[in-house]
């Protein structure tokens, strides 16, 4: 059985506050984009993973791919399985493509068994791998706040526009990401701001990783600043960087970027 998980984008990320947890409380857009793996599960004698394409660091045994079988065998009594993804989603750039991998496993293994489970259930489920994940399941625009955990449906819709996408390869750990962040609520929430024109939004929706992300990488910042001299209406890094995209009203000619149409 085969499937074609898909990134996403942050449109706007505020850290509103710190958490007595130790995580924060956050409040964000996910949009999903036509960036794709190909991930397919095939019955198999015994359990294997295999990848492809863009390498994978680490174990695979701590890949979601790996551990949505996991989450779901111990409740189920799952056949052994291969697993194959052939990997173009690049990795570490705020895009989601693991959590969305680990998340489509769960929809296919949930369709390839006939388990039956629900939209929430399967949102439970990805949960466990990851707090973003849930996203996936459903896979439209959302927005999240908590942790980034919790969703609420967004009626934003970005077809007909352009979107070029760069990852400059540059790899930013979270606590870097956080290091140079105050929290603060914003005057205007993410929930209002996405309701407005996207030729709006160049100075309202924010990433406030930025403000600690592109002192210390100064090349993040030009690619946004080269998509805005290039004709973007909106540019912004997405999660914690470090790719950036640009949101175009018509295709822009820099070859450098990933163009899709949305």
């Amino acid at each position: 059985m085969l499937s074609f998980p898909n990134a996403k984008i942050n449109l706007g990320l505020n850290i509103l506050a710190k958490r007595t947890d130790g995580y924060h409380d956050l409040e964000t857009c996910f949009y999903p984009i036509p960036w794709r793996d190909s991930l397919e599960i095939i019955e198999s004698s015994e359990f294997g993973f295999y990848s492809y394409g863009l390498k994978i660091p680490g174990d695979w045994e701590h890949n979601l791919c790996v551990k949505a079988y996991e989450v779901l065998k111990a409740d189920f009594d799952l056949p052994p399985i291969e697993i194959h993804l052939l990997k173009a989603i690049p990795m570490g750039g705020g895009l989601g493509g693991g959590s969305a991998n680990g998340s489509f496993v769960l929809k296919l293994l949930d369709e390839l068994f006939q388990l039956e489970l629900s939209t929430s259930k399967l949102e439970a489920y990805a949960l466990k791998l990851g707090s973003d994940c849930p996203f996936f399941i459903q896979n439209k625009p959302t927005l999240a706040s908590g942790r980034g955990e919790i969703f609420q449906s967004c009626d934003v819709d970005l077809s007909g526009l352009f979107l070029a996408m760069f990852n400059p390869d540059v790899h930013i750990s979270t606590k870097e990401a956080f290091s140079g962040i105050q929290p603060a609520t914003p005057k205007e929430s993410i929930s209002e701001i996405v309701q407005r024109p996207v030729s709006e939004w160049k100075d309202l929706l924010v990433n406030d990783f930025e403000t600690s992300v592109f002192p210390n990488h100064p090349e993040i910042g030009k690619v946004k600043e080269d998509m805005y001299e290039s004709g973007a209406i909106h540019s912004s890094m997405t999660g914690t960087g470090s790719t950036v995209y640009g949101i175009f009203e018509t295709p822009p000619e820099n070859i450098q970027w990933t163009v899709f149409e949305l």
